[in-house]
């Protein structure tokens, strides 16, 4: 996994997680990988995948069984829903729009290339 600078490596392995489950990989009540095994996996501390799974089990998207190890919770999709839209309109819209004023580039623009983005990218099956 390749991290980036711009923000801390525990909340880009949240990301990551969250990205597994709501791509049904760790679907809820299965075993996600260990802390440990998360660790060698991403080639990184596993205190920071500590902070990772501590920081998931305060929002609610993951629990521990103790003896067995960390699940997704039953209703993790909804959480990772929530809690990603909630840091996208607090931290990236407003850099976004910040863009948007300096290069001058108009609703109406974002509008039409929003809408063939969503025509290309997920067109409706017949």
């Amino acid at each position: 996994m390749e991290f980036k600078d711009k923000q801390s490596i525990y909340l880009q392995i949240a990301d990551y997680l969250c990205e597994q489950i709501l791509l049904g990989k760790w679907p809820p009540g299965e075993r996600i990988p260990s802390v440990r095994d998360l660790a060698s996996a991403l080639e990184v501390n596993p205190n920071t995948v500590m902070r990772t799974y501590d920081f998931l089990q305060t929002r609610e998207i993951i629990f521990n069984k103790r003896g067995i190890g960390y699940s997704a919770e039953d209703n993790a999709n909804e959480k990772i829903l929530n809690y990603r839209k909630e840091r996208f309109l607090e931290s990236e819209l407003p850099e976004f729009f910040k863009t948007l004023y300096l290069l001058n580039v108009s609703i109406e623009e974002i509008e039409a290339r929003y809408s063939k983005f969503i025509a290309e990218t997920y067109p409706v099956n017949s």
